[in-house]
């Protein structure tokens, strides 16, 4: 779970976002073929909301046609080392005016590091339903992640050192306070939206989403147990990462993801929600399944 805004530091949250911007700028070098980087601040291995991300850019910016996003799928094969460069290499499986489907491979030194499926779509009108948006209050209603994180940078270093491109605000506790209250939710729901102004580009702005979307969405399978991220011993790796795209998003403005686990089992857990916008409106639907190792401590 990478972090979200740092605002008691706007000049390093303008960098972070900036950098941002960066690592989504791939280097077309061939055709289907594009470079991508790693930020200055980094987990161990490569981030999946990084790798999603830009395996998203390289198949957009391959298009013969404008055709809209309609699905994402991703699986995660190899971690990434943060120090060397990525290739993205591009299928293109289906290119016409209405449809189009794409493969991504992202490449380090001959290793795959994952492998994405790519769907374009321009429907047209039709049926419309969706489910609605739980009650949460406006997002200036809730705490910036600074003030939910002051007493527990020793508890939760890596959020608190790590890049914060995305303003977070939580509706609920994060996984460290509801441990520190010894509660336990079967949800999690975050306001998000860029620290910065994303340029008028449709595929930065769901880029950017695709990024923040491998930031909470695992988070309700340890608060499920009453557990938490830095207090208890938990290793998590993300298996497969899918997302479909309903409408367009403005990501300069708040979106709610809200995101519950419906199951777990055999040290895997399955993470899925919604994104809403400002309207109540479903933008984009997510499932994560996810390695969750817990290590309870000796009795």
């Amino acid at each position: 779970m990478p972090p979200g805004d740092q605002p008691n530091d706007p000049d390093q949250s303008t960098a972070d976002f900036d950098e941002l911007l960066a690592v989504l700028d791939l280097n077309s070098i061939g055709e289907d073929l594009f470079i991508g980087s790693h930020p200055s601040k980094n987990p161990m291995r490569t981030f999946g909301g990084q790798l999603m991300a830009q395996s998203f850019v390289a198949s957009s910016r391959s298009l013969a046609h404008e055709v809209p996003p309609s699905a994402l799928s991703v699986h995660f094969i190899n971690g990434g080392d943060i120090d060397k460069d990525i290739e993205f290499h591009v299928i293109r499986l289906r290119e016409e005016r209405r449809f189009a489907n794409h493969r991504v491979d992202a490449i380090q030194d001959g290793v795959l590091l994952s492998s994405a499926m790519v769907a374009y779509m321009s429907g047209g009108s039709g049926l419309e339903h969706a489910v609605q948006p739980p009650p949460v209050e406006q997002p200036h209603a809730y705490p910036r992640l600074s003030e939910l994180l002051a007493g527990y940078e020793e508890t939760v270093p890596h959020f608190v050192n790590a890049l914060h491109p995305i303003e977070w605000r939580y509706t609920n506790d994060p996984s460290w306070v509801m441990r520190d209250k010894s509660q336990r939710l079967p949800y999690n729901r975050v306001w998000m939206k860029a620290r910065g102004v994303l340029p008028a580009d449709p595929v930065l702005h769901t880029a950017t989403m695709v990024y923040s979307s491998d930031t909470t969405v695992l988070d309700s399978i340890i608060t499920t147990h009453g557990l938490s991220w830095g207090y208890d011993r938990i290793f998590a790796a993300s298996n497969n990462h899918t997302m479909w795209f309903h409408r367009q998003v403005d990501f300069n403005d708040w979106a709610l993801y809200s995101t519950s686990s419906p199951v777990a089992a055999d040290s895997r857990g399955l993470g899925s929600g919604h994104f809403f916008d400002r309207s109540g409106r479903v933008v984009a639907t997510v499932t994560q399944d996810g390695l969750l190792k817990y290590f309870p401590p000796s009795r």
